[in-house]
């Protein structure tokens, strides 16, 4: 892999994993496309790394807020959520892990799912924005909705941004909740692949670092987009763009 490869990725991968067209599937499509091979997941973890960063900056004022009131009922509640939220994933990642690996090497399965993630976006323009409370109950279809997400092609923050709009949260509440609910699930998928690396990085150090430092850049700038186009009531946009180019897929 060369610089040049690994900060194509980095780009793709801080792009797609904030804005909701799944950073999975565009990354099964660009290295098809572009004819990229990945040695190992060991690249991957490093990519995971970078935009989770992302998080953690664009974020840092809500964690810290949690972290100073963790004495608080509010605080405590707020973590229950993310908790149980994070339950869905871990079952499905673990349980499911062998057959989530052979969907990523099907393009079909990217498409279709790319179209599914489209159709949900767009559905999420006729739900009127909320100003209700999320509750522990809210919080477990919400991290159910990120489990399914686990398939390449449904986007992560799409769907679990979608389901927290059908449940009547507003728009700013739903994204926070979604991106801090990414925090364990994305660390937990970094030490997991992370665990599988047998005899260190088959990369050298100046190809990681690109796509390290590209990821997180252009992740905390595509989250930052993400929230704006959010706010602004454009997040079906990129529904059209998912079941556009999902069907182009399938069909060809």
């Amino acid at each position: 892999m060369t610089i040049i490869e690994a900060i194509i990725l980095g780009i793709i991968q801080g792009l797609t994993e904030f804005l909701p067209i799944s950073s999975s599937g565009h990354l099964v499509l660009s290295q098809v496309i572009l004819g990229i091979q990945i040695p190992g997941n060991d690249f991957e973890v490093l990519l995971h790394i970078g935009t989770l960063c992302s998080i953690l900056f664009v974020f840092n004022n809500d964690i810290k807020n949690i972290l100073f009131t963790l004495s608080s009922q509010k605080t405590q509640k707020f973590i229950l959520m993310i908790f149980v939220g994070t339950i869905p994933a871990v079952i499905v990642g673990l349980g499911f892990k062998d057959g989530i690996e052979r969907l990523f090497d099907d393009v079909i399965v990217v498409g279709f799912a790319l179209v599914f993630t489209g159709i949900t976006l767009i559905a999420s323009f006729y739900f009127k924005s909320g100003n209700k409370k999320n509750t522990i109950i809210k919080a477990c279809l919400i991290g159910i909705a990120q489990a399914i997400a686990i398939i390449p092609g449904i986007s992560r923050s799409g769907i679990t941004i979608s389901f927290a709009l059908f449940l009547g949260l507003d728009a700013r509440q739903a994204a926070k909740f979604s991106f801090l609910l990414a925090i364990p699930v994305i660390s937990g998928a970094g030490i997991l692949m992370a665990t599988d690396l047998r005899d260190g990085f088959s990369i050298d150090i100046y190809t990681a670092a690109s796509g390290l430092i590209t990821s997180f850049f252009v992740g905390m700038v595509a989250l930052k987009w993400l929230l704006a186009w959010l706010e602004g009531g454009k997040f079906h946009y990129f529904g059209i763009y998912c079941f556009l180019i999902g069907t182009f897929i399938v069909i060809s």
